[in-house]
């Protein structure tokens, strides 16, 4: 399978280390599991959007890989799980949305979106699995993982 995010997630891990030794990382002040909109049963437009209008991302996106996926942070004090696990990208793109940047190759899909946590492959499965859940579980790297639903 073809890595979804490699380029992104190495920076985010670098800079989500950098943040936490030099102390940036602040206390949460707002929580949200993400399970539910994992479920896939909306558009890339509306996770990205939802999540924007509770100033839980930076609407802004961070990277956008050639596949066309974007990359949002985490806002400042907004604390976002999935699964159990702690997610420190949100990504998505939908196809002739001007919220979303368009890169270089083919785009991985018409609409895609979902967020890449902290957790083993195997272990962020089981727990996708045991929700029910029919989100695409992808390694992105050793205990980095990417949740994703997309449509074609």
């Amino acid at each position: 399978m073809k890595r979804f995010f490699p380029l992104a997630a190495s920076r985010a891990v670098r800079c989500a280390a950098l943040a936490v030794a030099a102390g940036a990382l602040p206390l949460a002040a707002h929580a949200a599991a993400l399970d539910a909109p994992l479920a896939c049963n909306e558009t890339a437009h509306q996770f990205i959007a939802d999540l924007a209008a509770q100033q839980l991302i930076d609407p802004k996106p961070t990277r956008v890989e050639s596949n066309s996926i974007n990359a949002f942070s985490p806002a400042q004090g907004a604390d976002l799980s999935a699964f159990g696990f702690h997610v420190f990208a949100v990504v998505g793109y939908e196809k002739d949305d001007p919220m979303f940047r368009v890169g270089e190759g083919e785009p991985v899909a018409r609409s895609a979106y979902g967020v890449v946590v902290f957790g083993s492959e195997s272990k962020v499965r089981n727990a996708v699995t045991a929700a029910g859940g029919t989100a695409i579980v992808h390694r992105v790297a050793p205990l980095i993982t990417a949740i994703f639903c997309k449509r074609s």
